[in-house]
């Protein structure tokens, strides 16, 4: 399935002088994981606290979205490109992914026309997803990425969303229906990372 986590291998062909240069500064994986997700959570509570009655914050998100992708990318490169593999990281990658999409999804239930159900049903079925990736290699396969709708779609989703809402105050009520339908592809998603799963496993 075509996901915007296609273009990664280009993305952090662009990041490699950079986190080549933070490696020797002594920057370690697990410190930018905590970071970006310290960000995230802060962003997110100012959202929900300010984002329904100062539309133009929604600003933030799309900036913040691509410079998160940056750090993921950066922090696996660290970790894998130099030596700073370990379980923690491990446990820090995927649960720091989790909370930082809840807290930053969460504001948009206060938006128009969205609501508690339409996010709420978002934030569980993209914690379900990644988990669903994450269970690879607990059964010996890889770790999944299938999309459609992975953790980039979804924060290219979002951003666009931020970005609508911050330059023109309001969303339309037609818009509504992205997120049924994205969570209608995220539920693909995580059938694809099954079969994906197990269709990498050794064949007896």
């Amino acid at each position: 399935m075509i996901s915007i986590y296609q273009l990664k291998p280009r993305f952090q062909a662009l990041l490699r002088p950079m986190v080549a240069a933070l490696a020797g500064a002594g920057v370690t994986a697990n410190a930018v994981t905590v970071l970006t997700m310290l960000v995230s959570l802060g962003l997110g509570a100012l959202l929900w606290l300010e984002g329904a009655s100062r539309p133009a914050l929604f600003l933030l998100l799309p900036l913040w979205m691509f410079l998160r992708m940056a750090f993921n990318a950066v922090d696996g490169m660290l970790a894998r490109e130099f030596g700073q593999q370990s379980a923690l990281g491990a446990y820090l990658n995927e649960l720091t992914d989790v909370f930082s999409d809840a807290a930053l999804y969460l504001p948009f239930a206060l938006v128009a026309p969205f609501g508690w159900g339409s996010v709420g049903a978002l934030i569980f079925l993209s914690a379900v997803s990644e988990m669903t990736g994450a269970l690879g290699p607990m059964v010996g396969a890889p770790r999944q990425y299938d999309g459609p709708m992975g953790k980039s779609d979804r924060a290219f989703l979002f951003g666009a969303l931020g970005l609508w809402l911050g330059l023109a105050g309001a969303l339309p009520d037609w818009i509504f229906w992205a997120l049924p339908l994205a969570a209608v592809a995220i539920l693909l998603n995580i059938v694809n990372r099954i079969r994906s799963g197990l269709a990498a496993l050794p064949r007896p």
